[in-house]
């Protein structure tokens, strides 16, 4: 080979060498235009992300401020047997007691509720009382019953359902009247319907409801301390808002004595409930010794009734209550209603 060719040679390597390298630049400049751009992409994302992220805690951190708190009662719930229950006393009814003595006696209940300063009550209780001409068992009543709730540490509330004018007394209409203008004022969990004339004995009869309607008195004094009879639910009878609203209340039909609470025991047993009793020796009443009432003569038409309450009940209770509400007074020991049953058969 020639020098000539040797130049030649080597300067078609160099051009070589010289358009390798020129190529090599351009990738580069690509590639790294390419990595500066995704870069610069990514930065910009990180960067909404950020900004998302510290707007959301910004308007959680708004939101918190915003609230009012939340203020905790410290205070705990009643037990579910109180500590100052105690047990069987024998009751006396003072011929010459006066309202100033129970009132005394009482001076702690206002508007005729009660509850209790130390726990939050574990049930809200309403006492429903039907009434008329019964002054002296209602003193008797109200003398020993505010006592006996408070020693059970309820939060409770007693209505006395007067019954004006001159129909014959319907004493489970009077109970309707009282369900419903009770939670007018409360939302009471637990409802009581009590006869005037029975005065528990033992506080361990505890006036709550319970999962089933409880019956409250399974023996008293005129009956030798025994049930009346098998299926008895007469008295005293707890059940909750949910139970009673079930059996849609009591019946409207039965004037003058007997056969509501039969009635309203089918109504229970229709809806698949059962009757649930204390023991003997805790469900114990004295029954406050009187005549029968003009006014409130037996009530031949009961057994007629008591065959139909299958057939009556949805439309036979506390959806057809109607009545005249004459007055609400809140008086010391309780919430006096009175209403009147203009429509109802008259005394005979």
């Amino acid at each position: 080979m020639g020098l000539s060719s040797a130049i030649l040679h080597l300067f078609y390597k160099f051009k070589l060498l010289l358009l390798f390298t020129l190529c090599m630049m351009v990738v580069a400049w690509v590639t790294s235009s390419y990595l500066v751009d995704n870069i610069q992409e990514t930065s910009k994302v990180k960067i909404l992300e950020e900004s998302f992220m510290k707007a959301a805690m910004l308007e959680k951190e708004n939101q918190q401020t915003m609230e009012v708190p939340t203020v905790k009662s410290t205070m705990s719930h009643c037990p579910a047997l109180s500590p100052y229950l105690q047990g069987s006393s024998k009751l006396k009814f003072k011929a010459s007691l006066t309202l100033e003595e129970v009132l005394k006696e009482n001076s702690q209940v206002a508007k005729g509720r009660h509850r209790p300063a130390e726990c939050l009550a574990l049930q809200r209780v309403a006492i429903l009382i039907p009434h008329r001409n019964r002054e002296k068992h209602l003193l008797y009543l109200m003398e020993h019953l505010h006592p006996f709730l408070q020693r059970q540490q309820l939060d409770y509330g007693v209505y006395v359902i007067h019954q004006a004018g001159n129909t014959k007394f319907n004493r489970a209409k009077l109970l309707n009247v009282g369900y419903l203008e009770a939670l007018k004022e409360e939302n009471w969990d637990c409802f009581i319907f009590h006869d005037v004339d029975l005065v528990p004995e033992n506080d361990f009869n505890m006036y709550m409801c319970d999962k089933q309607p409880k019956h409250l008195v399974v023996g008293r004094n005129n009956t030798g301390y025994r049930l009346r009879y098998q299926g008895y639910f007469g008295g005293v009878t707890a059940l909750t808002r949910d139970q009673f609203s079930k059996v849609n209340g009591f019946s409207n039909n039965y004037w003058g004595w007997g056969g509501e609470d039969d009635d309203l025991r089918i109504r229970v047993e229709l809806q698949k409930m059962k009757v649930m009793r204390p023991s003997l020796d805790v469900a114990r009443y004295t029954m406050i010794f009187h005549t029968r009432d003009r006014g409130n003569e037996e009530n031949r038409e009961r057994m007629k009734l008591l065959r139909q309450v299958s057939q009556m009940w949805k439309t036979d209770g506390l959806n057809s209550c109607s009545y005249k509400l004459l007055s609400v007074e809140h008086n010391p020991l309780y919430t006096n209603i009175t209403v009147d049953f203009n429509i109802s058969p008259k005394i005979s």
